[in-house]
């Protein structure tokens, strides 16, 4: 078994498209900015992250209204300086809800959501103590 992608479910596709193209810099595969449907990939790593508009997905399966309540995903993010990146992405308008903070002795991270309130989680391993 192999993981193909996170697809996150969402009913602003331009927006949650900007938020993952434009904020925090993931390539987008086609440039559909309008959706329905987009993979993000990072710089390194072969797992990605998919928009899907909502309604394409309800209309799929019928039974998943337009609108998601609580919290239906994470994203994580592994990135090597997340003090820096943090900074980056907060000048092109992200807005962090935790962090950075440490969260292990192995491991520091931040949250942030997008503009469907996906949790976001960046992470920086740290190296391991000897």
């Amino acid at each position: 078994m192999e993981l193909a992608q996170v697809r996150l479910l969402v009913s602003d596709f331009p927006a949650c498209y900007r938020f993952y193209a434009e904020v925090l810099g993931l390539k987008p595969q086609s440039g559909a900015t309008e959706g329905p449907y987009e993979k993000f990939s990072p710089a390194t790593g072969s797992a990605g992250i998919a928009l899907q508009d909502r309604s394409m997905m309800a209309e799929v399966l019928n039974e998943l209204g337009d609108t998601a309540t609580g919290h239906r995903s994470l994203v994580v993010l592994r990135v090597d300086d997340l003090d820096a990146y943090c900074e980056q992405i907060a000048g092109r308008g992200a807005e962090l809800v935790h962090g950075p903070a440490a969260m292990t002795d192995r491991m520091r991270v931040a949250h942030l959501k997008d503009p469907e309130g996906n949790v976001v989680e960046l992470q920086e391993w740290l190296l391991l103590r000897g």
